[in-house]
């Protein structure tokens, strides 16, 4: 049985959403016009969808980091067709997080240095300018900062998920496991646990070989 994941892990799974959301609220506020802190903008027939769209995919995205801590990040939900119990293999959960952990840090990096640097030329070509002064320049910094924890805080849960399904680390399920047939913390084994080892091996090839026949 896999152990439950350390509280750390827990609180900062549920951490993700909600420093993902900020940003959230403020692109569904410039689809809204309220506040209205960019002036007049002619918004184009995709533009409104996709920043709402924007918008959902990325809170959805960061609500998927709880199943790192939960069991149906373990094992498939029974309501869902054709996989329900089956138990997740851990590197597809593990590797779209580590990706995906590097991916936010990458990317806000690197808008965070082309906002300070200028790298390429602002994706408003409009000609409005981000709020640099006043309220709209606080809210903005208030709604985006958060983010920035976002890659650091998935990374460590995705460690956390890795080593807990792995069984790494001497008090793991697996060791304890080891222990409770007879096993010592050393890795030796009693003569007796051995032998009921070797039994149980032995029953369980003839019933799998009965059963090919």
């Amino acid at each position: 049985m896999i152990k439950p994941a350390p509280r750390w892990a827990v609180v900062a799974a549920h951490a993700v959403p909600l420093v993902a959301l900020p940003s959230g609220l403020w692109r569904i506020g410039l689809v809204t016009g309220f506040p209205d802190w960019y002036g007049e903008h002619v918004w184009t027939a995709w533009e409104r969808p996709y920043v709402l769209l924007l918008s959902l995919v990325s809170e959805g995205l960061a609500l998927l980091t709880l199943g790192l801590v939960r069991p149906w990040g373990e094992v498939v939900p029974g309501w869902v067709p054709l996989l329900g119990g089956r138990r997740i293999p851990v590197a597809a959960a593990v590797v779209p997080a580590a990706v995906g952990a590097f991916l936010v840090f990458t990317l806000l990096g690197y808008a965070a240095l082309n906002q300070l640097l200028h790298l390429v030329e602002p994706l408003n070509d409009t000609g409005e300018a981000l709020p640099n002064s006043g309220p709209g320049f606080w809210l903005l910094l208030a709604c985006y900062l958060p983010l920035f924890a976002w890659g650091p805080l998935l990374a460590a849960v995705t460690v956390a998920y890795y080593r807990r399904r792995r069984g790494a680390g001497p008090n793991s399920a697996v060791s304890r496991g080891f222990q409770s047939v007879g096993g010592s913390a050393d890795g030796s084994r009693s003569p007796a646990s051995s032998a009921s080892s070797s039994v149980t091996r032995e029953v369980s090839r003839w019933t799998s070989w009965t059963a090919s026949r």
